[in-house]
């Protein structure tokens, strides 16, 4: 029993981790942020259960195991092989702490994408990030700490206030080769890990329910969603998102994915969500600097 419980109780919370309440802490949705790590239990209990010589514990320890395969192995299988992209997006918290214009700049026109979402760029060097890029993307519009370049001519440019004294997205129509798209450049606001409030995630939890109530009512045909949220996409906070809009990874994209920290990334937080287009293939760059790691997406019609 003292490795079949544990075992049946892992299998259980893999599979249906919105069983865990929300309170106190909004204990739940930090559960489903790093349920993936979660698997890190069934070597603890083969181990248990072969010190104790328990076929009865092995046995028990395949099932969470298995369940573990289910909803995150399909991530790992071969890639199929990749349509042809009408074109591609970029989105990179560039941070600013360990990062220059001139060195991502630089970066982010190597990886030749055709539509670049940059989130949290210090005020004082959004002026040097338009020297650097304006020659490649010769179309671009930034409010805040957002901005968004492009290949493709934009119009009906509008700030998005989601809560907060700032813009937390920014959506410009982009004249793409599969036709007119929405674009959003989206930075929703952080979450933290405190002793007295928990995993804080309400400023977040309200604007990304707000922002999804926007993408629903977008006449576009095609959207695509660029930017840091904040969040894990199997959170329950991001979950009227995650209905509004599809995740690339569903259908593009091998391996974990994982984005934050660049150093050692252990949550996917950084995101390509669309709707009416099609990945055809969806990677997470190396390390630029940034405390986040970039995604480059291609997508088509």
């Amino acid at each position: 029993m003292r490795i079949v419980l544990p075992a049946f109780l892992l299998a259980g919370l893999l599979a249906f981790p919105g069983v865990v309440p929300d309170t106190p802490g909004h204990i739940g949705s930090l559960v489903e942020t790093v349920l993936p790590w979660f698997g890190l239990g069934v070597p603890c209990l083969v181990l248990g259960a072969a010190l104790r010589r328990s076929r009865a514990g092995l046995a028990a320890a395949l099932v969470p195991a298995t369940v573990w395969a289910a909803v995150f192995g399909p991530a790992f299988l071969p890639e199929r092989t990749a349509a042809q992209a009408d074109f591609q997006v970029l989105t990179l918290n560039v941070g600013g702490d360990r990062t220059t214009p001139r060195e991502v700049a630089r970066e982010v026109i190597d990886t030749h994408a055709d539509v670049v979402a940059l989130e949290k760029v210090p005020r004082t060097a959004m002026k040097e990030y338009e020297k650097q890029l304006d020659a490649t993307y010769p179309h671009h519009v930034t409010r805040n700490t957002l901005g968004l370049w492009s290949r493709y001519p934009l119009r009906d440019v509008e700030a998005l206030h989601l809560g907060g004294a700032w813009p937390h997205a920014l959506r410009a129509s982009a004249r793409t080769p599969g036709g007119d798209t929405a674009v959003y450049a989206v930075r929703l606001p952080s979450v933290r890990v405190t002793p007295g409030n928990g995993f804080a995630v309400r400023d977040r939890d309200a604007s990304a329910a707000e922002l999804a109530e926007r993408v629903e009512a977008d006449p576009a045909r095609r959207v695509v969603l660029l930017g840091d949220l904040n969040g894990s996409l199997r959170d329950r906070g991001l979950a009227p998102l995650a209905r509004a809009l599809t995740d690339v990874r569903e259908g593009a994209g091998r391996g974990p994915g994982f984005t934050w920290p660049a150093a050692f990334p252990v949550v996917r937080i950084d995101h390509v969500l669309t709707r009416g287009l099609r990945a055809t293939g969806t990677r997470v760059l190396p390390d630029l600097g940034s405390d986040h790691r970039p995604v480059l997406t291609g997508l088509r019609s």
